[in-house]
């Protein structure tokens, strides 16, 4: 996989570059050397071409063929670490991981696991769950909270006691300090990664019907 990707890669990013030197100049680099060579071979003797007009265009060509040149040797690194990328994140599959992020996916049947950060004691702490269409399913008096980690079992039934259909959920915690001002608790996705999709380069690990970044990965643990 990783060779095709390069190889695409490579041949866009060559043709791109022949296609940008053709508009600088009207012609690829082939075609500019063909002209060159033809005009000195049927200069006339007795007024030869300028040599100053003639280092002038071939040092226009190599500074504009060396940056692109470069920008190949770029892209093509680039595709080397997207490459890398694809193999670092399939290797999480089937490990527990916690990322930044407030997500989380409930199976239809067993409790979820929420995980957070509280930076400052808070008062009357609520826990607010919504649905993927942002609509709040569920709202939990936490009361007092101290500052630290902490997590709560969520079993994923709604205000009414009902269980809720299996999919991916969002949740938010927050209370009220000392000075009486809103404070938000740093919220954790967690579970047990189950694949990883691609989309726009991006990687993104899978935990049911949670998509997370990869780079949003902060701690990752053996099953």
């Amino acid at each position: 996989m990783a060779t095709t990707v390069s190889g695409v890669t490579t041949a866009s990013t060559t043709t791109a570059a022949a296609d940008a030197m053709k508009q600088t100049f009207g012609m690829d680099t082939d075609a500019f050397l063909k002209l060159f060579i033809a005009q000195i071979q049927y200069q006339d003797p007795l007024a030869p071409q300028d040599t100053n007009d003639m280092l002038s265009q071939i040092s226009q060509l190599t500074q504009v063929e060396q940056s692109y040149n470069t920008a190949t040797a770029l892209n093509n690194l680039l595709t080397a670490q997207s490459n890398s990328l694809a193999l670092s994140s399939v290797g999480l599959i089937g490990k527990d991981i916690v990322a930044l992020g407030d997500s989380l996916n409930f199976d239809g049947t067993n409790q979820v696991e929420l995980s957070y950060q509280k930076t400052s004691a808070t008062t009357g702490t609520t826990l607010t769950i919504k649905n993927e269409s942002g609509q709040v399913v569920r709202t939990i008096d936490l009361g007092s909270q101290e500052v630290g980690n902490a997590t709560y079992q969520w079993d994923g039934k709604d205000a009414q006691g009902n269980v809720l259909a299996a999919g991916a959920y969002s949740f938010s915690i927050s209370g009220t300090d000392a000075l009486g001002e809103t404070q938000q608790a740093i919220t954790y996705t967690t579970g047990r990664a189950d694949g990883v999709t691609f989309d726009n380069g991006v990687a993104y690990i899978t935990i049911g019907a949670v998509l997370v970044p990869f780079a949003d990965v902060m701690r990752v643990q053996s099953a």
